[in-house]
């Protein structure tokens, strides 16, 4: 199956297969370039080497899994190795992980004389449903989520299911909860393959978040406007992902999970289905030191940031004073509890 994502200048397309990693080299051309492979530890080894075999001259970079490795010093790092290999524009940068892998690498090679080739090949649901696709690329820096990065297409991504087998639940349902936020913003069918089964429907909700994706993306590739109701959810999610120091203590969908309780007017029903996902936080958190981070959200304008809530069952961007957003905080409380084991 090919998703095209069709934009003015950058079009792209996104190959849907399983084995889609052995078929690389049907997509694209690696026997003429050098390929950097940028992956985390808990990725299998295997699947570099599935990689490697398809290239004639390849190197790779294993970062620590985690959002702590989005970092200024990998990017340095992964931009030295550039230079030594002495890699040109023409040559080739694949991101074999999950969205920080694939923030990273697309933000080294937006940026690598001024941007060069990029592979995205997800291999979290995290990825595949989201960060994989639209050309976002970001690290963190002093603490905040994604405040440095550009915008820049891959030149394709390969969609490979196989890939979730070595993923560990918390990691799906951390990935599935992009997937649930795109029914509710968008295709609210999606909702109902979560109510029935989503491990069963799985594959099925990931094609239909792409399409969600795809359909923001294309009319607005560069987050102006529409684009940013991708982002429900993200507003308190981000800052509550910076509050407890991007750890292992909640992640990013789960983050978003907490950010979409709080703003939405069907508490109950998604509060049944993150229990269905096990999406917990055990930790509290204090309430002024979230807004505070909220103030470095890239949606905030002088006193108001553009809040993203669903009405009549699609996400509508809504300018609200950031001063409302602890009431929010206060009223969404009495369901966060029910979240904490």
């Amino acid at each position: 199956m090919i998703i095209n994502i069709e934009l003015q200048n950058n079009s792209y397309p996104i190959y849907i297969e399983k084995d889609g990693i052995k078929n690389l080299h049907k997509y694209f051309n690696l026997l003429e370039h050098k390929v950097l492979i940028v992956s985390d530890s808990n990725i299998p080894f295997g699947y570099i080497k599935t990689i490697q075999d398809q290239c004639t001259n390849s190197y790779y970079f294993i970062i620590k899994a985690g959002e702590e490795s989005k970092s200024i010093d990998n990017y340095l790092t992964l931009q030295k190795i550039l230079l030594e290999k002495e890699f040109s524009r023409k040559d080739i940068i694949i991101g074999l992980g999950g969205g920080v892998v694939g923030d990273l690498t697309a933000f080294v090679a937006s940026t690598f004389k001024r941007g060069i080739p990029f592979i995205n090949i997800p291999t979290s649901s995290l990825a595949m449903i989201d960060s994989s696709i639209g050309g976002k690329t970001a690290i963190n820096y002093l603490g905040i989520k994604n405040c440095i990065g550009t915008f820049y297409q891959p030149k394709l991504v390969i969609i490979d299911f196989n890939l979730l087998k070595s993923l560990p639940i918390r990691h799906l349902n951390n990935g599935l909860i992009e997937a649930l936020k795109a029914g509710y913003i968008y295709d609210s069918s999606i909702i109902d393959l979560f109510k029935d089964d989503p491990y069963k429907n799985l594959e099925e909700i990931i094609i239909r978040s792409i399409k969600v994706k795809k359909h923001y993306v294309e009319i607005d590739e560069k987050e102006l406007n529409e684009r940013k109701i991708l982002n429900y959810g993200h507003t308190f999610g981000h800052a509550l992902e910076s509050y407890f120091h991007f750890s292992d203590s909640l992640y990013h969908g789960e983050a978003v999970a907490i950010g979409m309780l709080l703003i939405s007017d069907e508490k109950e029903e998604l509060l049944q289905i993150l229990k269905k996902l096990n999406i917990h936080l055990n930790d509290t958190y204090d309430y002024d030191k979230i807004i505070e981070l909220i103030k470095n959200d890239k949606k905030v304008d002088k006193e108001y940031v553009d809040l993203i809530l669903r009405k009549n069952k699609v996400g509508v961007i809504c300018p609200t004073k950031i001063d409302r957003l602890k009431e929010m905080l206060i009223g969404g409380e009495q369901y966060v509890r029910c979240l904490r084991k």
